[in-house]
Formats: C-alpha cells, sequence, structure tokens
C-alpha cells in the first residue's frame, strides 16, 4: 500500500479484534515515529504505552492494550507539528495493517501525562491505540461515526480557493495541486470539522485556519491546529506522490480572509 493509498483508505478504528499488538509491528512504527520529522523541526519524543501496566486505556477502546503516545515541548507551531508528525506515523501504520485512531479527550489524560513521563513544558496532545481491526465496529463507534459524518468530506471548492476567497477552486482548474489538494480534502480532524482552507496564487497554496469557538482547550491548546499539521502533511505526500516539488515557508501573502480565518503556513511551487 502506497501513501496516497494509505489517506483514501484510512479510518479511525476504536474497535480491535482483541489480537496483541506483534513485535515486528511495533518496533516498526516505533522506529519509524524516532525518524519522523516536521516542516517546523520541532521533535517529539514517542513510546509505547501498555493498558496492562501503564495507563487505565481509553474507555471508546476495545481489543487492544497498545497506545503510541508522544510529547513535546511547547513552542510556537507545536501544534501543527505535532498534528504533521503524528499523522505521517498513522499513515505508517496504515500501510502495514495496522489500526489507529486519534485520541485527545476521552482518555484518563493525567494518567497518560504521568506514565509518559511528563515534564514543566512539556505537552502530550493525543494518543492512539494501536491494533488490527475487528471484522465489526462496535455499536458505540458505529454512533460515534454517524454522529460526526465521519465518512463525508466537505465539496473540494468549499474548501479551496482561487486567488482570493471569493474564488472558489473547481477540481479541474486547480491543474498540478488537484491529487495534493484531494489529500488534505481527505484530512481527518477533531470531530470532522475540517478546518483548513487553502487559496491557490502566484505559484503558491497558502493554507488558513478557520477557526471554531470551541477550538482552544482549557490550557490554550488550539486542537484546530494539530488539525491543520494533518492537512500540511496530507498537502506533502500529495505532492510527493505527483512529483510536484515545492518548498514550506511561513510568510503571510496578505489575503483578505473571512472572519475567524487565519493565516497558517505556504508552500511555494516550483
Amino acid at each position: 500500500m502506497n501513501t496516497m493509498e494509505a489517506i483514501r483508505t484510512r479510518r479511525s478504528v476504536r474497535t480491535f479484534d482483541g489480537r496483541a499488538l506483534r513485535e515486528e509491528d511495533a518496533r516498526r512504527i516505533l522506529d519509524f515515529a524516532r525518524m519522523a520529522e516536521n516542516p517546523y523541526e520541532l521533535p517529539v519524543t514517542w513510546m509505547l504505552l501498555d493498558a496492562k501496566k501503564d495507563v487505565p486505556g481509553a474507555p471508546v477502546i476495545t481489543g487492544t492494550d497498545a497506545y503510541l503516545a508522544g510529547k513535546m515541548r511547547r513552542a510556537d507551531h507545536a501544534e501543527e507539528a505535532f498534528g504533521y508528525t503524528f499523522e505521517k506515523i498513522v499513515l505508517f501504520a496504515q500501510t502495514i495493517g495496522v489500526g489507529t485512531t486519534w485520541i485527545a479527550g476521552t482518555m484518563n489524560r493525567a494518567a497518560f501525562e504521568r506514565a509518559a513521563g511528563l515534564s514543566a513544558g512539556e505537552v502530550m496532545p493525543c494518543v492512539s491505540p494501536l491494533g488490527y481491526a475487528a471484522k465489526k465496529m462496535s455499536l458505540r463507534e458505529t454512533m460515534m461515526r454517524k454522529g460526526v459524518r465521519a465518512d463525508s468530506r466537505m465539496d473540494f471548492q468549499t474548501l479551496f480557493f482561487l486567488g482570493d476567497f471569493d474564488t472558489p477552486l473547481m477540481p479541474e482548474a486547480a491543474g498540478q495541486c488537484r491529487e495534493p489538494l484531494e489529500a488534505v480534502r481527505l484530512s481527518p480532524s477533531a470531530v470532522n470539522k475540517q478546518p483548513w482552507r487553502a487559496v491557490l496564487r502566484d505559484g503558491a497554496v497558502h493554507f488558513y485556519e478557520k477557526k471554531n469557538k470551541s477550538s482552544a482547550s482549557a490550557d490554550a491548546w488550539d486542537v484546530q491546529k494539530i488539525d491543520m499539521g494533518i492537512a500540511l502533511c496530507h498537502f506533502e505526500l500529495g505532492a510527493e506522490s505527483v512529483g510536484l516539488p515545492f518548498s514550506f515557508r511561513i510568510a503571510d501573502p496578505g489575503i483578505p480572509a473571512p472572519e475567524n480565518t487565519f493565516y497558517i503556513a505556504s508552500y511555494e511551487l516550483a
């Protein structure tokens, strides 16, 4: 399975089949995680936790005891960096047949942070169970997916624009950016809010966050910026899949944006 196949076929898994995570799969995922980088060059420390020994697990997860957790120092763009790196690992897991799901609110956060050895100035935004999907979802999982319309995504022209935010970008007009932007459109996000917006202008793609009122956590951590990191990851992977050269930069192009829509980063296209 290649990366674009993983993007198209992956779904969140909350109901696992009860098999322990194979040692070989655990090793490959942790090795990949420790080598994974992000365009902000912010390091993340990764570890595997065992719900039988280290943590109480998560109440929405059944059939596995293995969890991947990451922690990092608080810094500018830490949310985007974490989301980018975590999604790379999640997609790698998909390519080797291991199921995952992003968990932030539905876990015993204090227990996970203790198990991860979180120190002052560090954050652990999310974790993911690791295991093998059961043949049938639990009723709880089915209802959760239905509640957030997990299998639906906004239309291409609702998310992406040409030149400015007044001109929707139709898929057939996206040219070499069509596949990378489609990869962005398929990105997962917290409760499926899909906060990413992008403007194709003057040989660059500029990404923006459409902020939801509830996106900030109690400790001022912006969950939707993690989603933006996922979108940036998908764009890069999509661009690489079609051989589209790009360079990452943070330079606000000054495009007038709708209310509650804020610049995040850009990709300069060769």
